[in-house]
């Protein structure tokens, strides 16, 4: 004999304000939570980027026989964990989003009401716990990292590779090696910048226009709420 299946029971509502704003203060302490553990990888993989940016600046800086290739290589891996922070920010920016729903539209509400109240906001998050999106496309977290962060460790390999293909003392040239402190022929210059069976003219070519589109990808990133203030990451 089969034992019948017990019937699915619905868990109760709060019935009292008391017990809607205790349900909304254990809520918003979750999504801190959920919040701040994404925040935490993002963070991480910034420490990560900034330890290979040193590591690769001292290996390829503390000796002319270090090959320029390696500033490169080191621009291949921040890239990377460039694209896996902007994947980890859309993740962080749902969950930011829903708390600053709760405490632009309650909390705020509770400390200083406010002359326009936004009633729809209940709704817009409860379809957003029913059905989450995304906010933010990946390519506007791209962006949106490149100008807060990575901008600026991308300008510090540029600068750290130009002086390495342009300064004699920062590379092994042959009998010339030390002589004078920077190159300032063209040529010498082209020939420091190979890589390879690659000429130094593609290679600089290559690097220009992967700059060209780092400069282009952080301009075309758009900018927060204005609601939400200078706070933001």
């Amino acid at each position: 004999m089969i034992a019948a299946t017990p019937e699915a029971t619905a868990l109760p509502f709060p019935k009292t304000p008391s017990e809607t704003i205790t349900v909304l203060a254990h809520y918003h302490r979750a999504e801190i939570a959920r919040m701040a553990g994404w925040r935490d990888r993002i963070d991480r993989t910034t420490n990560w980027a900034i330890t290979v940016i040193a590591a690769m600046l001292s290996v390829s800086l503390s000796t002319p026989t270090a090959h320029h290739g390696v500033l490169l290589f080191a621009m291949l891996l921040v890239m990377l964990l460039l694209g896996i922070e902007a994947r980890r920010y859309r993740f962080f920016d749902v969950y930011r989003t829903r708390v600053r729903q709760l405490e632009r539209h309650y909390y705020a509400e509770v400390f200083a009401p406010g002359s326009v109240v936004d009633p729809g906001w209940t709704r817009m998050l409860a379809d957003d716990l029913r059905h989450p999106v995304f906010h933010v496309s990946l390519r506007e977290a791209f962006g949106r990292r490149l100008r807060r962060n990575y901008g600026w460790m991308f300008a510090i390999l540029l600068l750290a590779w130009v002086l390495k293909i342009t300064s004699a003392r920062l590379q092994e040239t042959g009998p010339q090696a030390g002589v004078a402190e920077t190159v300032h022929g063209i040529p010498e210059i082209l020939a420091g910048a190979g890589l390879g069976p690659l000429p130094g003219w593609l290679v600089l070519a290559g690097v220009a226009a992967f700059y060209a589109w780092l400069l282009a990808a952080g301009l075309r990133a758009g900018r927060r709420d204005p609601d939400d203030g200078s706070v933001h990451v």
